[in-house]
């Protein structure tokens, strides 16, 4: 029988990945100190292409620069071993997880390196919210966690101990029977969903929070803001009253994973009509037309695993 073993980029090298180890004494592991993005390829009529990977990448690098940390590969390096990835698992469409971290440079706080270990991972994972939440839309909360305030950790990186944060909004929404949790800031204004972005679509003007309501500035979220001022919609964005969201005509969830995922109900209070909006249907056909190579690529963010020629 063929070895079907998942292949990673390990440290430079496409491994099988039972033999991608770590140590048990990894720094990251007991501190959290650890980098990483979300990207996705997406099978086109010229084949697999990797969506804005130059921009994931380059956030890859700015997250661990924030931190003091490097990454001993170039980015030209980390964007071919993305392409690898997809490429020795046999895959069209595929999540991509490349992660920089800390390894075995003994313990205590302060790394005695700040030299990070790497690796590129490459998987299948459809819908994160679910295939039917594209279309059908999701009911979600705002949870009882806040997001972190800027002068803690720093939300502009995309680090693997903010994340707990994440995991605490989004289990106490799913213990109450909903999709996703949504998180506000510490000013009382809304943030971001536990791993997703937001908008707001009130008398034909599209919202969302800006940058410094803690949010993480998703690539999605700066694709969607393209595509919307493209159309000739009107993009604010601006802090955000939470009763803003209850009296909103329509609301939709961005990132990597969930894609655009529409908003039928907060705190159980419908949106809107209580189901996809035109705006948002619009946009998300935008979206999904541009990442499958199925429309013009005015931006050049389609990033072809192979030539395509």
């Amino acid at each position: 029988m063929a070895n079907t073993e998942q292949q990673v980029w390990f440290n430079g090298k496409m491994v099988p990945e039972s033999q991608a180890q770590v140590s048990v004494f990894t720094h990251a592991l007991h501190y959290g100190s650890s980098v990483f993005e979300g990207i996705r390829a997406y099978d086109t009529p010229k084949g697999p292409a990797i969506f804005r990977l130059k921009e994931h990448v380059q956030r890859l690098f700015d997250s661990a620069k924030i931190y003091g940390w490097s990454i001993p590969y170039s980015k030209q390096e980390i964007e071919q071993a993305c392409k690898d990835a997809v490429l020795a698992n046999g895959l069209t469409n595929a999540y991509l997880r490349p992660l920089a971290y800390i390894g075995n440079v003994g313990l205590g706080l302060t790394p005695k390196s700040t030299v990070c270990e790497a690796l590129v991972a490459a998987m299948s994972w459809g819908a994160y919210l679910g295939d039917e939440s594209l279309e059908e839309g999701v009911d979600v909360c705002v949870t009882s966690w806040n997001r972190l305030a800027p002068n803690t950790i720093p939300t502009g990186a995309k680090a693997g101990g903010n994340y707990l944060s994440s995991q605490l909004i989004s289990s106490e929404a799913k213990r109450h029977g909903y999709a996703e949790g949504i998180a506000l800031d510490v000013n009382g204004t809304i943030s971001e969903g536990a791993g997703e972005n937001l908008f707001f679509v009130k008398n034909g003007v599209i919202h969302t929070p800006p940058t410094t309501a803690c949010i993480l500035p998703g690539l999605t979220r700066n694709t969607l803001m393209v595509l919307a001022r493209d159309f000739g919609y009107e993009v604010r964005e601006e802090p955000i009253a939470r009763e803003a969201m209850y009296l909103a005509d329509e609301m939709f969830m961005c990132g990597t994973a969930a894609e655009v995922v529409p908003v039928r109900s907060v705190d159980r209070i419908d949106i809107g009509t209580g189901k996809r909006g035109p705006i948002t249907e619009r946009l998300q056909t935008a979206y999904f037309a541009l990442i499958k190579g199925q429309s013009e690529d005015k931006w050049g963010w389609l990033d072809y695993v192979a030539d395509p020629s």
